[in-house]
This record gives structure tokens, sequence and C-alpha cells, in this order.
């Protein structure tokens, strides 16, 4: 997509944010900032933009990396970007973070990205950038299987063969390569339930029946 435009990614244990102006880009990178996201993401979308000479009501659209990833991290993303949406009244991009990763390779893609206790989220690519199969959470057995089938392509590290991305550049690339008909309202997308809904579940379904009921 073409025109002036924000782009925050803290979906995962690193922050990217890419300003661009009349074809000039600015990207701020961050390796190492899981649990820094809430404290860092303003000041750097700052930071990007004056590099820029380029003020927020300039930009024709914000984006923001809407996962699967960081369940924390997410939130704290497309909360900025819709403020500065309500702020300015422009319109907002979603890009997930199996999406920016297809774009950071040529070719067919394995997109992984670790989601904890021995799984991934996964989604294969076609060599046009678009998914030949649905998003899904799946453990290493079906990972290596899937490696097996498309080279993989991940921020790191896996289990099997795979080529490290760039996060800011995959960004970039999917950002560029989406259209209008993609703007719109932002929503969270998760592959599993937080870890605080399955312990609660999971008490839940211990609890005798009938308890807790009037």
């Amino acid at each position: 997509m073409k025109g002036n435009f924000l782009a925050v990614d803290t979906s995962g244990g690193y922050l990217t944010v890419i300003a661009r102006k009349d074809g000039r880009v600015h990207t701020l990178f961050e390796r190492d900032c899981a649990a820094q996201h809430s404290v860092r993401l303003m000041p750097a979308v700052e930071e990007a933009l004056s590099a820029l000479s380029l003020a927020a009501e300039d930009c024709g659209f914000f984006c923001a990396v809407t996962g699967p990833g960081s369940f924390t991290g997410i939130r704290i993303g497309i909360s900025a970007v819709k403020g500065l949406c309500a702020a300015t009244g422009a319109p907002a991009l979603g890009v997930t973070s199996l999406e920016a990763l297809a774009y950071t390779a040529e070719g067919a893609v394995l997109s992984v990205v670790p989601a904890g206790r021995g799984f991934y989220y996964v989604c294969a690519f076609g060599a046009d950038k678009k998914p030949v199969s649905p998003p899904a959470r799946v453990d290493g057995e079906e990972l290596a299987r899937l490696a097996r089938e498309y080279p993989a392509c991940s921020y790191g590290p896996l289990p099997v063969p795979y080529t490290e991305a760039d996060p800011a550049a995959g960004l970039l690339a999917a950002v560029e390569a989406a259209g209008e008909e993609r703007l719109g309202e932002l929503a969270a997308f998760y592959l599993k339930k937080s870890q605080a809904e399955e312990e609660r579940e999971a008490r839940e379904a211990r609890r005798p029946a009938g308890e807790g009921k009037a």
C-alpha cells in the first residue's frame, strides 16, 4: 500500500516500529523487548515519526501486527494503533505475524512462531504469499512433518532446519503488499486461549457439580 504510514509489531520478544513518508522509511528495531513493550512502544513511535518529520495526522493509515504471539504484546500494539486511529481519524491495517514472516522469504514457505511449551503457530504460504493451509497451533512432531513439505522460516529458534527472518523487513513488505480493501477494524488473532483462561477453565472443570450456583 502506498502513502505515509506507521506500523508496529509487539507480538514477539522484539519491538518493531516502521514509519514511511514520501517513499522514505525509518525503522526502529529492538531485539530484546519482551517485558518492555508498554514502556518502549510510544517513545519508539515518537522517535520514528520524528526521524522523518512525519506528523501522526499526516499518516494515511496505522498498522499493528495482530498475532499470533504474545497475548500481552499483541494487546499493547493494537491498543496503541487504535488510539492513533481515533486521534487522527485514519484507518487501521492488521497484519498477522505469520503473514509478515512469509514476506521475508522467496517462494513457498512455512511461517513458524514459537508458542511455548513445545508448541508452534504455523501457516504455509505459496509463492504468491497467499495461505495454502489454515493457521494452526502444532506440536514438535507435526512441525517436523510440515517442515519436510515447506522450507521453514522463523524469528527462531526452532527444533527443525529454518531460515532466520528479519521481523522489520517482513512487516514492511507485508504492509506495502496489502490492498486498501484490508483497511478496517483491528482485532487480535489468537490460535489458543491465554494461560489464565486455560487455568480458569481447568479449575471450573474440577469444581464439583452444583458448586458456586445459587
